[in-house]
């Protein structure tokens, strides 16, 4: 092969190479175009939302039925108002609960929806009441460590 043939080649699989990167780049960052179609928007307040993100999966039984549109602070209850944007193809009983979920140990967060047996289905514009706050690591380490030291005492006072 001549030279110039040999640098077109290393020239595509440069290029295909730097192309696949950036689509795990995007894939990885939650930046791909999502195969929702159109969808309902519903609200729900947490206390902590620990490391949720926009644009984070809402899941119901480990199928990604909708994605996290927005999450704002509301200064009258001191709570985090996340809009959740969920496909139409999926209703919702209007007592459905909200909990943030982490993927693995230390992994992405996520909303997981889990039906209720209300037989009137969230609406566009419609809150869900039902809420539970993403588990802290960090929290629950601390608590440990304070359960721990105060039973030592404990120990050590009725000695």
């Amino acid at each position: 092969m001549e030279r110039t043939t040999i640098d077109l080649w290393v020239g595509i699989f440069a290029a295909a190479g730097a192309a696949a990167l950036l689509g795990l780049a995007m894939k990885v960052g939650n930046l791909t175009s999502s195969d929702i179609g159109e969808t309902y928007t519903v609200t729900a307040a947490f206390e902590n939302i620990g490391g949720l993100k926009p644009r984070a999966p809402v899941k119901s039984a480990g199928v990604v039925v909708g994605r996290v549109d927005a999450i704002q602070f509301d200064t009258e209850t001191y709570e985090a108002k996340v809009t959740l944007k969920v496909d139409k193809r999926y209703p919702f009983p209007k007592d459905t609960f909200a909990n943030i979920y982490t993927a693995g140990l230390l992994g992405e967060q996520y909303v997981g929806l889990e039906a209720g047996g209300d037989e009137a289905s969230l609406q566009n514009g419609d809150k869900i009441t039902h809420t539970q706050d993403a588990v802290v690591l960090e929290k629950m380490i601390s608590q440990f460590l304070y359960n721990k030291a105060s039973e030592s005492n404990d120990k050590k006072e009725t000695e």
